[in-house]
């Protein structure tokens, strides 16, 4: 099997373990604005990673794609373990199944991929929008506060043992240099980056 389509049954798995939880609003009545945030949660559920896959395979950037698959089968695994032995009581009493947050961990682990891969650049924005559905999780009454720490760990600490920077695999090198212009004989400042493919 490729590793795009191990990759993408990853994602599939990831996803398809929340499902459950999405549309089960049976034993608690929401707010208007705890329902509104917990959609938004439920979208990065699916938008990060699904945004992330988009980036690696325009990038072509294969050792990622594979990277990204570990990351998120150890996520996933790690995440249903835990769901299906803990067995605690969500804080809406909807089901037994809120230790860990796997929205957390899910977006945690697609935000620690890309800053451990791309750079803070990219990492930083992921960070924000990972913390922001670990609090929109609580805020919506679908986990307590350890469960969305435990999922952030889980899914940060899987792509922290699996994902290796890009910039090191690909040896860029960007280095400031000073030259001076051989018929004028004015300094110039300048920078020279390279890569290796």
């Amino acid at each position: 099997m490729s590793y795009l389509w191990r990759f993408v049954l990853c994602l599939f798995l990831c996803i398809s373990i929340q499902l459950p939880t999405l549309a089960d609003e049976s034993k608690f009545e929401r707010s208007h604005s705890q329902k509104i945030v917990g959609y938004t949660t439920d979208v990065l559920l699916i938008g990060m990673p699904l945004a992330t896959l988009t980036g690696v395979l325009i990038e072509h950037d294969w050792k990622g794609l594979v990277q990204g698959t570990y990351t998120a089968a150890l996520t996933t695994g790690v995440t249903l373990l835990l769901k299906y032995t803990v067995k605690e009581e969500r804080p809406d009493h909807s089901n037994f199944h809120s230790f860990p947050s796997g929205h957390s961990a899910t977006t945690f682990a697609t935000a620690a991929f890309v800053q451990r891969r791309y750079g803070w650049k990219l990492g930083a924005p992921a960070y924000a929008l990972a913390a922001y559905t670990g609090w929109g999780r609580v805020f919506a009454k679908k986990h307590h506060w350890w469960d969305v720490v435990a999922g952030a760990a889980i899914g940060s600490g899987s792509a922290y043992l699996f994902t290796r920077p890009w910039a090191v695999e690909h040896q860029v090198n960007i280095t400031p240099m000073t030259m001076t212009d051989p018929v004028t004989e004015t300094p110039f400042f300048g920078v020279s980056a390279s890569f290796s493919l």
